[in-house]
């Protein structure tokens, strides 16, 4: 079941993210986030309209999806940047497809225009994913990051919505 997060889903969740951290290359981050900085992270979303997607099973948060501001700048306010993670052991079963056509349909309703996805370029299950649904690769920063004792390879994918029927700025 996919629903919109509640504050009471911030620890399952954090729990996935610090996963991600500590095992793999998902998250350029070294060190696991504490329950407050997951919480700030959360009223952020909250307060910026942006969506926090769950998926439950059997009741527990298995997984999860939001997008945010791709950069601060007022120009760049049709441009989303999302994320996706998964438990680990609940990999390899569609939820994280469920969860990304999710925030896309979520995305193309609030009219942006376009969404990035950054994943590191040796991730080739999230790859082959976002080229199914229609992202294309526009460009790898390559050793972008150092974890694990190599550089990182950061691969960008963009993909395209409609945007907004009306549009404002300058």
């Amino acid at each position: 079941m996919i629903r919109e997060a509640s504050v009471q889903d911030i620890e399952e969740i954090l729990s996935i993210y610090n996963d991600a951290i500590i095992n793999t290359t998902a998250v350029y981050d070294y060190s696991p986030h504490t329950i407050d900085e997951r919480m700030d992270w959360y009223q952020k979303k909250v307060e910026g309209n942006y969506p926090v997607l769950v998926y439950e099973k059997e009741g527990q948060v298995v997984g999860y999806a939001t997008f945010g501001p791709f950069r601060d700048w007022d120009a760049y306010k049709y441009t989303v940047e999302h994320s996706v993670y998964i438990r680990n052991e609940s990999n390899g079963k569609g939820i994280g497809a469920l969860l990304l056509k999710e925030i896309i349909t979520i995305a193309t309703e609030r009219e942006y225009k376009m969404m990035v996805a950054g994943i590191d370029a040796s991730n080739e299950v999230s790859i082959h994913l976002h080229e199914k649904l229609g992202f294309q690769h526009t460009g790898t920063i390559h050793n972008a990051a150092y974890k694990f004792n190599r550089w990182l390879d950061l691969a960008f994918y963009e993909l395209e919505l409609p945007g907004p029927v009306h549009l404002s700025g300058k």
